[in-house]
């Protein structure tokens, strides 16, 4: 988690912010209340129910308990600091609800009388081909899953909170994607996709409220930060896209290889001469997985984007859109650049036809017959 010693920038208020937080489960939104907290603002952190009704949530075992516990520590740390338990809360809120997403609102709306900023952090990722997850009824309730949690749970939240905020004529609406909203990814397609989805919605939904004093952020960090802290399901293997016979360098492998170092264990090649490849999301069946990082290097991960959470959220006029850190301002850079190349490269063949308007308003297409 952020450590109390960091300093953070914060645009200038007279008041008070209140956020909402959707997911507190999330390193980023418990480190970021953190941070909010000690700034003075009012925080509501949302949290599936069904761990927001265990006491203390305090029950061991699997990562997504682990989490919770998180939270609960959180909360403890809350109390010696005085003003901060009182300016707290947290709400049981699945975005995949629209009735939770309503009720979270109109309790961060009881408590504090407003919502200033909603930031849409909850995410998962779901690894495989576009082959390996249409291979059964189960890998296609990944798909589904997938744009439940990244796309449709996002809009709910959204959605839910607009009418609080045209009241106010005021608020600010940031949602955490990542590079991937540029960068197709192999082996991450429904990841990539639900991700384009969310940032469509946004982009349009920008022009929407703007006459409401209501402004959108989608913020973008590097691939792993968002992947890599929070839950990570993957489909099945299938052997055509093995390391062994595919070459292409797929998420799965990327991600599986990176685990595998990061909690110390051998590729299966070192184990078994006859297999290849990591040991983590390498799986012949559904694999679910919190990834075991240690807390320093998910800090180390996490912390420039907090940074441009403070330094954005809030502000009188922010970005559409922020890139954070080098990497990924260089990836899309080079995207970019790709794109831009590609469009003069046809850029004749786009505009051999076009469409005329004729003086008595009928239009007609012009073909270019000298383009060749």
């Amino acid at each position: 988690m952020t450590s109390a010693t960091t300093t953070f920038h914060f645009p200038p208020h007279p008041h008070p912010r209140t956020w909402l937080i959707t997911s507190a489960t999330s390193p980023i939104g418990l480190s970021l209340a953190h941070a909010l907290l000690s700034h003075g603002d009012h925080v509501v952190l949302g949290i599936p129910p069904s761990l927001l009704e265990r006491k203390n949530y305090a029950y061991g075992g699997s990562e997504e308990n682990s989490r919770a516990e998180d939270v609960g520590k959180f909360l403890k740390e809350t109390v010696p600091h005085e003003g901060w338990k009182e300016r707290v809360r947290v709400v049981g809120l699945d975005g995949r609800s629209v009735g939770q997403c309503q009720a979270a609102i109109a309790e961060a709306v009881e408590a504090y009388g407003k919502v200033d900023i909603l930031f849409c952090c909850a995410s998962e990722a779901v690894v495989g081909t576009v082959e390996e997850l249409s291979a059964s009824d189960r890998t296609l309730t990944l798909v589904r899953d997938q744009f439940e949690s990244n796309f449709f749970g996002p809009v709910n939240i959204i959605k839910a909170c607009l009418p609080a905020m045209r009241e106010k004529k005021s608020g600010h609406i940031i949602a955490l994607t990542g590079i991937t909203g540029h960068l197709g990814t192999p082996g991450l397609g429904m990841y990539c996709s639900s991700g384009w989805a969310l940032e469509g919605f946004c982009d349009s939904l920008a022009y929407e409220v703007a006459p409401f004093n209501i402004k959108i952020t989608i913020v973008q960090p590097n691939l792993e930060i968002n992947i890599l802290t929070n839950k990570i399901t993957s489909a099945p293997l299938l052997p055509e896209y093995s390391s062994e016979t595919h070459p292409a360098p797929l998420a799965r492998m990327l991600f599986g290889g990176l685990l595998d170092q990061i909690e110390g264990k051998p590729s299966s090649s070192e184990e078994d001469d006859n297999a290849h490849g990591p040991i983590h999301l390498s799986s012949t069946q559904i694999e679910s997985l919190h990834p075991n990082l240690p807390s320093v290097m998910v800090s180390s991960f996490i912390a420039e984007t907090i940074h441009a959470l403070t330094a954005i959220g809030g502000h009188e006029n922010p970005p559409a859109r922020h890139i954070v850190g080098f990497e990924g301002v260089a990836s899309v850079k080079e995207k970019l650049k790709t794109v831009s190349e590609e469009l003069e490269d046809f850029v004749e063949v786009s505009g051999a036809v076009d469409i005329e308007m004729q003086s008595d308003g009928i239009m007609e297409r012009r073909v270019d017959v000298n383009h060749n």
